[in-house]
């Protein structure tokens, strides 16, 4: 099923199921008003919610309406927990060999990861809001998953059954404040302003094949001002699986229901698949001519993040932002 999160005046707003084809929607007030709800209670919510589901699906829904991505805000508008991964061990080789640094043996078995601000996400349409142009503004594409509650020390291959919903995110970094923030010695804090997510969040079998092994096998699109920069596989490259990313968050401490845990920058080796954030752009041209030429968002500039499945359909909808000056 798909689920989404539509805007009512309030800070958490309504929880809406959505069409597989992301034409119509329905208000799910009659099981939950709110996602995180569902979540604290997903086996006795969610196979009603699934019913309503199928219902919507087969067009028998009498009171479904027209879905409005622009309506929605972000499935979870706040939550326990956003934890994002860097799984694409590409990108991390990338970003190193541009500044002639090497990749410590220790990122091919143990993930790198961040704790982010969660108590403010964004929904797909709100604009990316910058006071300075300057602070090097980058979009980045991933997919991110929304768990259940996940015990302490779990297995990695058992943690993938944890795995609630799944969405995409623009994870935005602010690449000229971090070195000096990582300099500190004490990870990100206002290099990562609020993260955006996709209109609507899917269980897993809504995939079908292309969900296997904790990876989704398909292509994550990326349209910068109208043009596409990339067309990244995000499965056969994602060095840590979402399973193995939960594990690692859950090593030394429980993760509760309504966490989000995102897979890092969708990079691919083949560098003809272009890139999901202007970064690792950056990278390639240093690496081929000694310095990058492409400049990171300006004021005015958009971006589109899309995935869409074997039919050619939207599975989750599309973030699509604009980025403005702070007022």
């Amino acid at each position: 099923m798909k689920l989404a999160t539509y805007q009512d005046g309030s800070r958490d707003g309504q929880l809406v199921i959505v069409s597989r084809d992301l034409s119509l929607a329905h208000f799910a007030s009659g099981i939950a008003t709110r996602l995180q709800a569902v979540l604290d209670d997903w086996n006795f919510l969610s196979p009603q919610l699934e019913e309503l589901s199928q219902t919507l699906n087969h067009g028998k829904a009498r009171h479904a309406f027209a879905f409005e991505p622009k309506q929605c805000l972000a499935p979870l508008p706040r939550a326990y927990q956003w934890a994002d991964g860097s799984a694409f061990i590409n990108h991390v080789e990338l970003v190193r060999k541009a500044r002639a640094s090497e990749v410590p043996a220790s990122f091919y078995t143990d993930p790198l990861m961040y704790q982010g601000g969660s108590d403010d996400l964004l929904g797909p349409c709100a604009d990316i809001v910058c006071a300075n142009a300057d602070w090097g503004i980058d979009f980045e594409a991933e997919v991110a998953v929304i768990t259940g509650d996940v015990p302490m020390g779990i297995p990695p291959d058992e943690a993938i059954d944890a795995i609630r919903l799944l969405m995409l995110a623009n994870d935005v970094s602010l690449r000229n404040l971090i070195p000096a923030e990582l300099g500190k010695g004490f990870g990100f804090v206002q290099s990562k302003p609020a993260t955006a997510f996709s209109p609507v969040a899917v269980t897993p079998d809504e995939l079908g094949a292309a969900w296997q092994g904790g990876r989704v096998h398909l292509n994550l699109e990326s349209v910068w001002n109208g043009k596409r920069v990339g067309l990244c596989n995000a499965g056969p490259e994602m060095t840590f699986h979402f399973g193995q990313l939960i594990a690692h968050l859950c090593k030394t401490r429980n993760v509760r229901a309504g966490s989000i845990v995102g897979s890092g920058t969708v990079s691919n080796q083949d560098w003809a698949c272009g890139y999901s954030c202007i970064a690792e752009k950056r990278a390639i041209e240093t690496i081929e001519s000694g310095a990058p030429k492409t400049a990171f968002m300006q004021f005015g500039d958009t971006v589109r993040i899309e995935m869409k499945g074997a039919d050619g359909m939207s599975v989750f909808g599309a973030i699509e932002q604009r980025v403005v000056a702070a007022a």
